[in-house]
């Protein structure tokens, strides 16, 4: 299990990590990204306010699109 902890992240990178993995900005409604994905259900909500999401809509937005912990830090390491 990864001792690393999901921590607030800018929005263009968090926008940048759920690219990495096939998710693409289908709109954007005032402060929100809607992210899409073909095979998942429900969209991705990202909110660009505040700059730094919070850890907790970090969480929402990885169990929503089936990414793992380790998977999230792998492509954040990607994004930089």
């Amino acid at each position: 299990m990864s001792s690393k902890k999901i921590t607030p992240v800018h929005f263009q990178v968090l926008i940048r990590v759920f690219e990495l993995e096939g998710f693409v900005v289908q709109r954007k409604k005032g402060d929100h990204s809607i992210m899409t994905k073909p095979g998942v259900k429900r969209p991705l909500v990202i909110k660009s306010s505040p700059i730094q999401v919070p850890k907790t809509h970090v969480r929402t937005n990885l169990l929503t699109a089936g990414i793992s912990r380790q998977r999230y830090f792998d492509l954040l390491e990607k994004v930089g």
